[in-house]
């Protein structure tokens, strides 16, 4: 065997692995956009909306303890900061409210198809710009139809795009090591986008929530159940405060 014709084989292997990599990390990146999608809807409808009730009404209690200190510079601070949290407890719910439901469950059957998609269709198999944009559009359909668990309509995508035509073979060996290397090249850019987005998505606050949460309860408990009773007893003592206040 010719040294171009072995330089070909590692490359096109090289090749074929970050292939895996990249498609690997989009499918672990669009998963945990959904299921941390998921996990909110389900923590604001648990304990989320408790929140806001319980900001409503420490707004209140603190407007008629200001009410009754008109010259108490402090209270009428607190009142004024306790209606401003009301008020953005009242706009994240109003912004949580107006999501779509959560999409169901993803199953393997839909990764394997997300992981089909991804490698006949991803834009970074492209050799022209025109080809990119096709590409492109395809997979922004493929990840819709991920998000909301639509196995279907992700195989009917790969069946009406047909055969990559990257992978027609028979050109020449010193055209398909260029061709391999400029892919190398592309895959390692494109690993390295997934990864950046991965790791701004781990550092929000949701995410890290999500993960205690879970670690929680694969132990065998129930915090935002746990933690929703409390919210409740918490909203009957705010509820007597509050009477209390307009009494005096």
């Amino acid at each position: 065997m010719l040294p171009e014709e072995q330089e070909l084989i590692r490359l096109e292997a090289e090749q074929a692995e970050l292939e895996e990599q990249v498609t690997s990390a989009e499918l672990m990146l669009e998963t945990s956009k959904t299921e941390t999608a998921q996990f909110q809807h389900r923590y604001y409808q648990t304990v989320g909306r408790l929140y806001v009730q319980l900001d409503e009404l420490d707004a209140l209690i603190a407007k008629v303890q200001a009410g009754l200190s008109p010259d108490d510079a402090v209270a009428q601070a607190h009142a004024e900061a306790s209606e401003q949290q009301a008020k953005a407890s009242a706009e994240e719910a109003g912004l949580i409210e107006a999501q779509p439901a959560p999409p169901p469950v993803i199953t393997p059957e839909l990764k394997l198809a997300f992981r089909q998609a991804a490698k006949l269709m991803h834009p970074d198999r492209a050799t022209n710009e025109p080809e990119r944009l096709r590409r492109t559009a395809l997979m922004a359909q493929v990840n819709v139809a991920y998000e909301r668990g639509d196995q279907n309509a992700i195989e009917k995508l790969i069946k009406e795009y047909g055969q990559d035509p990257e992978a027609i073979v028979g050109e020449d060996v010193a055209s398909r090591i260029v061709k391999a290397i400029r892919r190398i090249a592309q895959l390692r850019r494109r690993m390295g986008e997934v990864q950046q987005q991965v790791d701004a998505m781990q550092q929000t606050e949701i995410f890290h929530l999500k993960q205690t949460i879970a670690e929680t309860e694969a132990m065998g408990g129930d915090p935002l159940g746990d933690l929703a009773k409390q919210l409740m007893q918490d909203l009957s003592e705010r509820k007597i405060q509050l009477e209390i206040a307009r009494q005096m």
